[in-house]
């Protein structure tokens, strides 16, 4: 094939969003966040909101996501995103303002600010990756890890005795008055990724149209936290996240 053939118009298949940069991802092979990563950059794109959109980076896994995506970012302390994003969103209500946020990060140090903001009906986009572990810091226990799941600092398994019932924040937010948009997605096939970009697009429509505040859970994999290949880590998360955190919508208004 000539390279002519290569960028003719009429042979292309796909091209790498232009919000998506060069720089090459630290995460994880098999990971989940490069794929969310893709989705938010292609949806950006098509709504044209490169130059007004801008991004709360969180700590964890994703600290580092403002190296990716190619747009205006601000970097919070640890579970203060939706703080922040608060503040970015009323000072400057034109522009398409999310969150970025793992589970320890949103629903661990950041319970509070993620409650308020939602019970306040923020005009904020919250995407929220839900692998069920503290993923950066040594894999340790999370609000959302399973009951008998094991951890470095479960090693036994998670017990309701001692560590208590793991936090379906998502379920929780969807009960507060201020969102208008709360739904569990995935990335672990084709299906799924389609319907995951969809939400997002939605969760940010709906923040221009200030209906209050969407989250978009995406149920992900650990694989090095949870010791598994990238392929049996899919496997895993079926048979054991989804049914403990069932994809769909829980609030759509």
């Amino acid at each position: 094939m000539t390279t002519t053939e290569i960028i003719n118009p009429e042979n292309l298949v796909y091209i790498k969003p232009k919000v998506l940069n060069d720089n090459p991802m630290h995460y994880c092979p098999g990971c989940s966040h490069g794929v969310v990563h893709k989705l938010i950059a292609e949806v950006i794109e098509e709504m044209d909101y490169q130059e007004k959109t801008i991004g709360i980076a969180p700590v964890g896994c994703a600290v580092f996501a403002y190296k990716y995506l190619d747009i205006d970012w601000q970097q919070a302390a640890h579970g203060r995103a939706p703080a922040l994003a608060t503040a970015t969103k009323r000072l400057l209500p034109d522009r398409l303002v999310f969150t970025y946020q793992g589970d320890g990060d949103l629903a661990a140090i950041g319970t509070a600010e993620t409650l308020h903001a939602c019970n306040r009906g923020e005009n904020i986009a919250i995407i929220f990756i839900n692998n069920g572990i503290y993923g950066m810091t040594g894999g340790q226990m999370a609000p959302t890890t399973l009951v008998g799941m094991k951890s470095s600092t479960s090693p036994n398994g998670r017990t309701v005795p001692l560590n208590g019932n793991p936090l379906d924040i998502t379920k929780l937010l969807a009960q507060l008055d201020g969102t208008c948009y709360v739904t569990r997605q995935s990335v672990h096939n084709v299906a799924n990724v389609r319907k995951a970009k969809k939400a997002i697009r939605k969760a940010f429509e709906n923040s221009m149209l200030g209906k209050g505040t969407s989250i978009v859970e995406v149920v992900s994999t650990c694989n090095s936290g949870w010791k598994l290949s990238p392929a049996d880590s899919n496997i895993w998360m079926v048979e054991n996240m989804f049914p403990a955190y069932p994809l769909g919508d829980l609030k759509d208004l």
